[in-house]
């Protein structure tokens, strides 16, 4: 089960789409990259429910690499609050672990369904979103980072995501984070969870039947190397040309291709018999 070329420029062009999105407008790519790596894998004939595991554990292995650069830049701006972030992450990382080992038990179509829903939403989320105005000063308290962390780390390792656009809304409204520092502490807390998550997927996915090549477990290194070898330099690019476009514009874009990928991926379109 080899990858076509239609695939390849498929994969190609989505790492660039969500590096240059993620450097624009500082939202991750996980929505875009599942489905594409989703539909990649099922067209060279690979079974739905292994398809659609492969695409979670290699999107966060993905996220790894980009939360890590990310971080670092955050950092220089004084931006990440380190105590907040390792204790969140290390929570969430013993979250995403348990998510990703409950996700190799789930069937594909619930997977599916639920990673679509949470597509949805987030979308839904980015549309009607407004920073709030905080005069309180953050949340210090472990045991909050903690119980939050656990929980949030589990949905993002059962929907295969780094869990930032989990964490943000948390830290902002329940922790009293400011927007800046939920932003740079939730890059820094996506290095963790992207590993505990992309582990555990590589763990549960080892020794199963069925997997295209170059995989170990659930990790596909093909599409990793293809995606992250983009997504990466196209960030910084994506980051340079934000003062230039019409950010507003634009993340009305993302999150139009937000609506469809949840509505594809739920299944509404076959459901309807539309070809798109």
């Amino acid at each position: 089960m080899e990858m076509q070329a239609l695939q390849v420029v498929a994969l190609l062009l989505t790492g660039m789409g969500v590096g240059f999105a993620s450097g624009l407008l500082g939202v991750g790519g996980c929505f875009i990259m599942v489905p594409v790596q989703f539909w990649a894998l099922k067209s060279i004939g690979v079974d739905p429910t292994l398809a659609i595991r492969i695409a979670f554990g290699t999107n966060l292995l993905v996220v790894l690499p980009t939360a890590l650069s990310g971080a670092m830049t955050h950092h220089k701006k004084g931006a990440v609050l380190w105590k907040a972030g390792v204790t969140f992450g290390i929570a969430g990382a013993i979250g995403a672990f348990v998510g990703a080992f409950i996700a190799s038990q789930l069937p594909g179509k619930i997977l599916t369904t639920v990673f679509g829903a949470a597509v949805l939403l987030g979308g839904i989320r980015m549309l009607t979103a407004k920073p709030p105005k905080i005069v309180e000063e953050p949340s210090t308290s472990l045991t909050a980072f903690i119980l939050w962390g656990i929980p949030l780390g589990i949905f993002s390792g059962i929907i295969g995501i780094g869990g930032g656009v989990l964490m943000i809304p948390i830290m902002v409204f329940a922790l009293k984070f400011r927007m800046h520092q939920a932003v740079g502490t939730s890059t820094a807390l996506m290095i963790f969870t992207a590993f505990g998550g992309a582990l555990s997927y590589m763990i549960n996915g080892w020794g199963i039947e069925g997997l295209p090549q170059y995989s170990t477990g659930y990790l596909n290194w093909y599409q990793w190397i293809i995606l992250a070898g983009v997504s990466i330099p196209w960030a910084v690019v994506g980051a340079s040309t934000a003062h230039l476009l019409p950010a507003k514009q634009l993340k009305y874009l993302f999150i139009l291709v937000m609506f469809y990928m949840g509505l594809k991926m739920i299944g509404v379109f076959a459901y309807l018999k539309l070809p798109v």
